[in-house]
């Protein structure tokens, strides 16, 4: 197996467009699992954690260019105030360690229907850029995923930023899983409120064959709040309302029964975390 070190991001795309079966690789949390346990065996490695541009994140027109290379421990230090919902779901990334190395990036790239930060960013409407000798193109998030650990990337393509609305009303994040620590999402779900636009953002995740939004739950929630006047008024959400938004969202999966729960659990405890989501939310909304 070649190891390739580039030390600058056009380095690294002329080595990826040479090599297009050469497995990126930057904190390795992904990677190194499928290696050790022989389930791929790449003929080589793209090592990016030189190349100091993807670890760079900045404001931009009142979004956040993060780079593919920032860690979890930073958006939880760094990023917590402009993007909540990341760093909650950052928080609940495996070990320390893991959140040293593990990147946002990295978790696009594998793709796993039951990555932690797919949920957070389909909430936020987080577009995914990518590049190659070729050239760029910018990827909705909600467009990035193809399959069961697969996306959009053709073989000389990289993830080089993911661009994300800064927070512009209050963001949840909610995983459940066998135990309370460095566990694999049984499920996790995602909420944004975006009230300059009258919106609110789902992201469901581990859940259906990959993360998703739940669509029809944003359209009644937001039809159901501008209707009764809470957008203006900030009245409590009442039950039936919530309850309503929490089975549109677990109507929106599609899960399956495996060693770490039933699809039966997995729906109903979408549709619990979805109402407690955007319960938690609002009242944090309310509060201004």
């Amino acid at each position: 197996m070649d190891f390739l070190q580039p030390t600058s991001w056009a380095e690294a795309l002329d080595l990826k467009a040479s090599a297009p079966r050469a497995v990126p690789i930057t904190g390795g949390t992904d990677v190194m699992v499928e290696l050790n346990f022989d389930r791929h065996r790449p003929p080589a490695l793209l090592d990016l954690t030189r190349v100091e541009q993807l670890t760079d994140w900045a404001p931009e027109n009142g979004h956040i260019r993060l780079g593919a290379g920032v860690t979890y421990t930073r958006i939880i230090g760094e990023l917590g105030d402009r993007l909540p919902g990341l760093a909650m779901a950052s928080r609940t990334v495996g070990s320390p360690q893991i959140r040293n190395r593990g990147t946002v990036g990295g978790n696009l790239g594998a793709a796993s229907p039951a990555g932690d930060s797919h949920p957070a960013l389909l909430a936020a409407d987080a577009v995914v850029e990518i590049e190659s000798v070729r050239g760029s193109r910018s990827v909705p998030v909600a467009d990035f995923y193809t399959g069961v650990k697969r996306n959009v990337l053709a073989p000389d393509e990289l993830i080089k930023t993911v661009l994300i609305p800064a927070a512009g009303g209050p963001q949840q994040y909610c995983k459940i899983g066998t135990r309370n620590a460095m566990v694999i999402a049984v499920a996790a779900f995602g909420l944004a409120l975006h009230p300059g636009h009258r919106r609110v953002g789902t992201g469901i995740g581990s859940a259906a064959p990959t993360p998703r939004r739940a669509r029809e739950a944003e359209a009644f929630i937001a039809g159901a709040l501008e209707a009764d006047g809470l957008w203006d008024s900030r009245d409590p959400v009442p039950d039936v309302m919530a309850t309503r938004f929490g089975d549109l969202v677990a109507a929106a999966s599609s899960p399956i029964d495996d060693v770490r729960g039933s699809a039966r659990y997995r729906a109903h405890a979408l549709s619990v975390m979805a109402r407690r989501a955007l319960i938690w939310a609002w009242n944090d909304f309310r509060r201004g």
